[in-house]
């Protein structure tokens, strides 16, 4: 009997584009228009900067995009080997907090897979359905190692950083041709490197993008090590000593092959409409409904309780007073606080009003509460419960099933354009000109015979 690390690797390995059901294609491209707007909304971020900084020291010098073996760094628009390009755009593409999530395996698919797919894809001229096709196996992959290391994993690790190594090794293993047995190597050399500690958040630290940087670079490198023949632990996921017996205590090694080629986990992942971590969105829709329905005001508001499952508790608890726009996304007093003053917490309400005194007013009347109902059904569902308190004495309850951006709630190709405006607006990382062109060209991707440059 085959380990399920080797079936996952098989499955990476042999995926072909005319397997993957249409549907999945066309959310992919759709996944791949969201990520590319929210790499242009880093623009300006020092982390991103400094990791850019880095990349470009670190990497060759000088490139053009005649020369071969390149790629593009997308906000600085200069060439750099597949590595740093990966490295660069991974960083750019988390710092937003509007890239997409996978609600089962509480992970960010697109900013480990995209940023190496495309760098390889640039460097080899490779087809845009070639570049779809090892998307597809990123997430597939990706998506099914955050859900084997289960919920404890995610109570210390970043879940993005390290089933992120493995979905990144399975996009390029995949254009660069691996069997299933290299691919199954790359995979325990991708895993090995895996690391993300959630502790930064206690002091607004930069690492998040660190994590997603490292991610796509290392599950690069994996594959291309694999490549050459270079092994890695063929068991890396359940074996004694692997990912499972070091990182989680609920691992449950089925998932790794649930429905592999039949369940496209791919298109089970959601897009972020609010500019903050996922675990604030189901309680700001909540919000958000009893505010609409009830016709409330900021001051109307004498204190609101957000009912939550235990891992919102685990990453959002330790930020009690952000002290950094960054760290304000974590924050459920003030995302609340921004959705009761300007009816979304977007990008320009947490920079420019997070320290309000509105806002903190609002923020410190806002609490976290665990709830049966909401912890059972989570990850694979994020059900959004408040109680709001009213200075009249009323209380209201609100209740989203499925938050905005949810497959059964999700953003339509037109709310897709509008967001990757807005971002470009922001940032001023691209016109909108600019935008519409590579949108345009993004969602035609499957029609490109050689994957190119979408930023002049």
């Amino acid at each position: 009997m085959t380990s399920a690390t080797f079936q996952l690797a098989q499955f990476a390995a042999d995926l072909r584009f005319q397997t993957i059901p249409e549907s999945v294609v066309k959310r992919t491209e759709d996944l791949l228009v969201d990520w590319f707007a929210s790499v242009i909304a880093g623009n300006g971020s020092r982390a991103v900067q400094s990791i850019g900084f880095f990349a470009q020291a670190m990497g060759p010098q000088n490139m053009t995009a005649a020369a071969p073996g390149t790629a593009q760094v997308l906000l600085s628009r200069t060439r750099s080997s597949p590595y740093f390009a990966a490295m660069a755009n991974a960083a750019a593409s988390h710092v937003a907090e509007q890239d997409d999530v996978h609600n089962g395996s509480v992970f960010h698919p697109a900013t480990v897979v995209f940023p190496a797919a495309l760098a390889v894809a640039q460097s080899i001229g490779a087809s845009g359905q070639q570049l779809l096709t090892a998307a597809v196996a990123g997430y597939e992959v990706g998506i099914r190692v955050g859900e084997f290391l289960g919920r404890s994993h995610y109570k210390v690790f970043h879940t993005t950083g390290t089933a992120g190594t493995l979905a990144a090794a399975a996009a390029v293993g995949h254009l660069l041709g691996l069997n299933a047995q290299q691919m199954q190597h790359a995979f325990g050399s991708a895993g090995t490197q895996s690391a993300g500690l959630w502790e930064f958040l206690r002091t607004a630290a930069d690492s998040k993008q660190l994590h997603t940087a490292h991610a796509a670079a290392a599950g690069l490198m994996s594959a291309y090590l694999a490549k050459d023949g270079f092994t890695g632990a063929e068991q890396i996921l359940e074996g004694p000593q692997g990912m499972a017996a070091g990182m989680s205590s609920d691992a449950d090694v089925a998932k790794l092959t649930d429905g592999l080629g039949t369940r496209w986990a791919t298109a089970e992942t959601s897009f972020k409409f609010h500019a903050c971590c996922r675990h604030t969105h189901p309680a700001a829709d909540a919000l958000l409904q009893v505010i609409t329905r009830s016709s409330l005001k900021p001051e109307d508001i004498d204190r609101v309780i957000t009912h939550v499952h235990q891992g919102a508790i685990d990453v959002l608890g330790p930020v009690v007073r952000p002290a950094s726009v960054h760290q304000s996304k974590f924050s459920m007093g003030t995302t609340l606080a921004l959705v009761a003053r300007f009816g979304h917490a977007g990008l320009t309400e947490f920079e420019q009003h997070f320290l309000d005194p509105e806002t903190i007013s609002l923020r410190d009347k806002v609490s976290m509460v665990l709830d049966t109902e909401v912890d059972t059904a989570y990850p694979q569902r994020w059900i959004g419960k408040v109680t709001v308190h009213t200075v009249d004495g009323r209380v209201l309850q609100g209740r989203v099933d499925e938050p905005k951006g949810d497959p059964g709630n999700t953003l339509s190709r037109e709310e897709i354009s509008a967001k990757a405006q807005r971002l470009a607006a922001f940032s001023g990382g691209a016109t909108a000109d600019e935008m519409r062109t590579a949108v345009t060209a993004l969602w035609g991707i499957a029609q490109t015979a050689v994957v190119g440059d979408f930023l002049i």
